[in-house]
């Protein structure tokens, strides 16, 4: 929901659009001329602008230029009829993001460029947000209070060479948070390496991780490097460490006392300085307390503990990453875009997501190769029983998780739109709307 400005000197067709766009839930302001748009600019703040090259008192560019000194920023759609190849030209450049052509073909088309501008811009701000904050990572989406938290922590803990152990169930996105962790630390520049632990068997993970002399054992006909030795100056991430056997274990503490190991064969020890963020989804303290898990590793891979929520509990940012994933699958399969119809959001809030993160980008991709335009329910290979689950509303998770965020800063409306990722502007219209005082 968004708060449009329209500009047109046609009375008709004003309404037109403000019909359309009410009916989607929008606040919708209008204007007949250059001066009244001004006005309109100076005295309140829009999500968006659909304005008309030609008024009476002037023209569209005019109104363009003076919200780039008003409101940059603000999204600019140009409305023509007369469109000319330099007029267009001089709009783009002064940033005009689209055009509508008069008479508008169909309510839907409106609707479409609509949602396509306000995702967009809904992306750049939140993009924006988080360089401001000095943690930037383009593949991480996060709009919920829970997964904000776990966010906010990991962006403190990145500067710094502090081991990170990153807890949570599989397909969460561990290893997006490492690649981030990484990014935004003072080893951006050099080497970032993972190695899943559990997928390879005890024989071969000293090997990995260490690597090995020629003639070390049957089949190593040439020196070969581990990880550690590659991401010297970098950063290693090594998932699901809770698989490594005993002897591996010892090794591994070895590395983080003394920041040195041996390849398996050789005699010379080998200094490395490596950053190493951990990640499992197993209980590391009950493994240690059964006697499977040395307890010296732990605690020294638990410096820094972050534990990332199942989907199931960040409810608010289902939608975001459908829709995310969604795109970037219809982008890659050269598709047109592809929306989610209300039918389908309530489905995506209601299942459980047992694969968390990860199963729902698998979903979108298949859902993007299957669909045309709108994304039903019925398009969503969910489990049959799923149909029985009770509906999940997206306005009650929106409204609850902006109480959460008001009651966590004691009202303070600037820092709950920090936390929940939209403009203060933004969060005073659902203030209203929600009737939250």
């Amino acid at each position: 929901m968004a708060t449009i400005l329209i500009v047109d000197d046609d009375p008709g067709f004003r309404k037109l659009l403000e019909a359309i766009l009410s009916g989607e839930g929008h606040s919708i302001h209008t204007a007949g001329s250059v001066q009244e748009a001004v006005r309109a600019g100076a005295s309140r703040r829009f999500d968006l602008v659909l304005c008309d090259l030609r008024l009476p008192d002037g023209d569209g560019l005019l109104i363009l230029r003076r919200y780039r000194e008003l409101a940059p920023g603000t999204p600019f759609v140009m409305i023509t009829a007369f469109g000319t190849v330099p007029t267009a030209v001089e709009a783009m450049k002064l940033g005009a993001v689209d055009f509508l052509e008069k008479p508008l073909r169909s309510p839907e088309e409106l609707r479409q460029m609509v949602r396509r501008v306000l995702s967009s811009a809904a992306a750049q701000e939140s993009a924006t947000q988080a360089q401001a904050a000095g943690f930037a990572c383009p593949d991480l989406i996060v709009h919920d209070p829970a997964m904000r938290e776990v966010v906010d922590l990991a962006r403190k803990v990145a500067p710094t060479n502090a081991t990170v152990l990153l807890m949570g169930e599989s397909g969460t996105g561990k290893e997006v948070l490492a690649r981030c962790i990484h990014a935004n630390s003072r080893r951006a520049q050099a080497t970032f390496l993972a190695l899943n632990c559990a997928a390879l068997p005890p024989t071969l993970i000293e090997s990995a991780l260490f690597g090995h002399e020629k003639g070390a054992f049957t089949g190593a006909i040439a020196q070969h490097q581990g990880v550690f030795e590659r991401a010297h100056g970098g950063t290693l991430f090594l998932d699901e460490v809770g698989e490594l056997d005993a002897g591996s274990q010892a090794k591994l503490l070895r590395v983080l006392q003394d920041r040195t190991f041996e390849r398996l064969g050789g005699t010379r020890p080998i200094q490395v300085d490596v950053r190493l963020i951990a990640a499992t989804n197993r209980d590391l303290k009950k493994l240690v307390e059964e006697g499977k898990f040395r307890e010296d590793l732990y605690y020294r891979l638990n410096a820094f503990p972050l534990e990332i929520p199942p989907l199931r509990r960040r409810p608010a940012d289902i939608l975001p990453l459908a829709r995310y994933f969604l795109a970037r699958a219809a982008r890659n399969l050269g598709k047109p875009e592809l929306e989610l119809d209300e039918s389908a959001c309530q489905a995506l809030l209601a299942y459980s997501w047992p694969g968390n993160v990860r199963e729902l980008e698998n979903m979108m991709e298949r859902v993007a190769i299957l669909s045309e335009g709108k994304v039903r329910a019925e398009d969503l290979p969910l489990p049959k029983t799923q149909s029985t689950a009770r509906p999940v509303r997206w306005k009650e998770i929106e409204k609850e998780a902006i109480l959460e965020a008001l009651r966590r800063h004691g009202g303070n409306r600037t820092r709950a739109a920090q936390e929940l990722g939209i403009s203060l502007r933004t969060l005073q219209y659902r203030l209203k709307e929600y009737g939250i005082r």
